[in-house]
Order: C-alpha cells, then structure tokens, then sequence
C-alpha cells in the first residue's frame, strides 16, 4: 500500500498516479476524507477517554447530590467513549479498505499509457532468415509433438483447455531449464526455495493479487486458499509481520513452483499450443532491500534475466512496460520478450518489476537499521516461465529436418543431448 503520509503531503502525485494507470482518481479524495474522519475520531476518542479516567479519579471523593451528578456524567461519558470508538474503529475500516485499493505510485519516467504504449529500451540477438535457409519454420505444438514432447489433446481431454502434458525430451527439457535457471541464481547469490503453491488470503492480498488482478486468481472457497499465479507470494509473504536487520540485506530468494491462472479476458488468444496456459511451472527471483537501492536492484535482476535469454541463444527485446499495463503492485517494470518465428513478433518470457515498499507495507515486512524501523523494499523478476520458454527454444532452434538444437548452457542437464529429434509414430 502506499503511504498514508505522503498521500497527505502531495495528494496530487496519487491523483496523477491514478490516472495514469487508467484507475479511478475519485478514490483518493475519498482516501484523503476516510483518513481525516479516522484521526479526528482517534483524537476525540483519546479526549474522551482521558476526561473519563480524570472524572473516575473524582468520583470515589465526592457525596451527596455532587457524587450523583458525577455518576451521571459518568454513564454518559462511557456512552460517549464508546460510540467514538465504534466512529474511530469504522473510519479505521473504511480507510484500510479505500487504501488497499489504490496501486502503487508510478515511477515518473514510465511510459504512459496501456498495453500498446511501451518502449523499447533494448534488442538482442540475430533473428533468423528462414526462408534464405530454405524452409518454412513450424510452430512450436508441430515441432513437439514429432518430438513427443507436447500432448495437448490428452491435456484437455483430462484437465480441459488450456492444459497439456510434457512427455518424454519435453519433461525432460523443463528439468533441464529448471536445473539451469536455479543454478545461474545460486551463483549469483539467491537462495533456492520451494515454495507453498496453496496461500491464505493475506498472502495474496498483500501482494496486490486481490485487486485488479482477482478475476485470474483460482479460489478454494470451502478452506479459504488461493492457488498462487507466481511464487512471488510465497516469497513476499516469507517474512511477513517480521522486522529484520538492515546488515543482513538484501535477501535474495529463487523460487520454483507451480503457478495457476485463469486466465480470464483471453478468450480466443493463444489458444493454440502452450503459450497461454491454466498451470504452469516457473522459476521466480525476489529481493528484499533497503528502498533506496530498488532502482539498483531493478536493474540487476533485469540483467539477470538478459544473462539467461542470452545464455539460451533466443533473440529478444527488453521493453519498458505502459503505466496502464503495470501490476498493482508495480511502480515500474521491464518485460523480456523472446522473438518468436511463426507469430512474427516478440512475447513476453520474463518480467521484472520494483514494488518499492507497497508489498512490505501491506505485508509488515520492516527493516531495523539502528533504532528506526521502517518498510523495506521487494523486486521480483521472472527468470524462466518454462512453457513459453520451451516454445520460443523449439521456434528458434529448430532445423529443416524438424529437429532442434539444444542451447549448450542446457546440455550438460541433458545428458549432453545436442539435438532433440523426431519421434517415429
């Protein structure tokens, strides 16, 4: 969440924050009002309450007609008092609930506008010249499944659309991609995790998944679980209600874990194949820090996922994403967008966005450096969603033949395999 105190001081900048995500900006003068009506009921409480300990001090001295007057006043005082905290605990209520549904505050040099309006800030690699090299290429559910690495139809016959199983090389090149992304993280400093892929509400919430992005979010009504889209809950969660030492940041995580999403709004977009599914595994970084190195760290994880595309030898474009197309959580983000051959254009693989202190916030995550205590700051970054990986590895790597060329980093997890190739049916 944002914080209360600089809303105060410069509600324009929430305003201006507001409308450039395309969110409603009415919101903030009903924030603004909900928190005056919170702390002048607070302080009209504490008044009341220190006139009734003061008349209590009074009453065990008087007699007579006094003593009745002063019980009097008493009853009426204790009615007072509590109905200005049933005022003060309602205002506290109503100003939770606005706040929690304002995003964070935009960073001022991101893009404005929606999912069309980014910017280009980089492109890597060469992208190939099928047709100087003879052949058309084929899409990614042809190549896997003469592979025998994608069964979609099964998948949906099971689970239904938007579902597939990975069988024999394509179970196998998810482990190997897997295996390959954490040990890049583990040399660059995180920490492998295994993470719950069941949270409760407050999890989700105070990660900023029970906002705008509710309706593609899978619910458990009967236990009150969430099936998390990304390990970035698990993860911002772990020291949720916890203060930690400013010498021991910043605390970097590798999350693997299953990931569910509904997926709701794509009807009729990539339907074809797994580029766009129900359930999915992913390797996720995420950084707790000090806020005033978030931009650093942004930056860093965006440069370990570059190191990771270029590793897997896929051309690919990093794009500064539109202030319409951010995470409620995100005051900023990097998308990593792999060129894919049969579609024409690039995609998103991995993403990278700075929350600032809205996660901490929501989650009281606090960082103690000598006596002050105060939110620290989360960065998370996609390392390897694995179908759209797999996707853009066969489109990219393929050869005439239908077979693909497995990038080097992923060989010694393949037990050197340098090609996958076709199955006989």
């Amino acid at each position: 969440m944002i914080d209360l105190r600089l809303l105060r001081e410069d509600p324009d900048r929430v305003r201006a924050s507001q409308r450039a995500r395309g969110e409603d900006v009415a919101l903030v003068d009903a924030l603004l009002s909900a928190d005056e009506r919170r702390r002048s009921s607070g302080v009209r409480f504490d008044e009341l309450r220190s006139e009734q300990k003061a008349l209590g001090k009074l009453i065990p001295k008087a007699t007579g007609d006094e003593k009745a007057e002063l019980l009097k006043k008493a009853s009426q005082l204790a009615a007072d008092v509590k109905a200005a905290d049933a005022e003060q605990n309602e205002a506290d209520e109503e100003t939770k609930r606005l706040l929690l549904q304002i995003g964070n505050l935009v960073h001022p040099d991101v893009p404005v506008g929606g999912e069309e309006d980014f910017v280009v800030l980089e492109t890597h690699g060469t992208i190939r010249d099928f047709a100087a090299e003879g052949f058309e290429p084929k899409d990614h559910l042809e190549l896997g499944e003469a592979l025998g690495a994608i069964d979609v139809e099964r998948g949906a016959k099971v689970s239904g659309s938007r579902f597939y199983y990975l069988t024999g090389v394509g179970a196998l090149l998810e482990l190997a991609l897997v295996n390959a992304a954490i040990a890049q993280a583990t040399e660059a400093g995180f920490t492998p995790m295994l993470t719950p892929a069941l949270v409760r509400p407050r999890a989700m919430e105070g990660t900023g998944f029970l906002g705008q992005a509710a309706e593609n979010v899978y619910h458990l009504e009967k236990d009150d679980f969430y099936l998390v889209g990304t390990s970035e809950v698990p993860l911002a969660a772990y020291h949720m209600d916890e203060i930690i030492d400013a010498d021991k940041l910043p605390l970097r995580y590798a999350g693997f874990s299953p990931c569910f999403r509904r997926e709701a709004g794509t009807y009729g977009k990539d339907t074809r194949g797994i580029f766009r599914v129900h359930q999915f595994d992913k390797v996720e970084m995420f950084s707790f820090i000090e806020p005033e190195d978030a931009e650093n760290e942004h930056k860093r994880l965006l440069e370990w996922e570059k190191q990771w595309l270029t590793s897997l030898e896929l051309p690919f474009q990093v794009i500064d994403v539109a202030t319409g197309d951010l995470g409620a959580s995100a005051s900023r983000k990097y998308d990593c967008e792999a060129w894919i051959p049969t579609q024409g254009k690039y995609r998103e693989l991995t993403s990278a966005s700075n929350c600032d202190t809205f996660q901490a916030r929501r989650l009281a995550v606090r960082m103690r450096d000598g006596k002050k205590v105060q939110p620290l700051a989360t960065l998370n970054g996609t390392l390897c969603a694995v179908p759209r990986t797999i996707v853009a590895i066969l489109e990219n790597h393929q050869l005439a033949d239908g077979s693909v060329r497995v990038p080097e980093v992923l060989r010694p997890y393949l037990g050197g395999r340098e090609l996958l190739e076709p199955v006989a049916k």
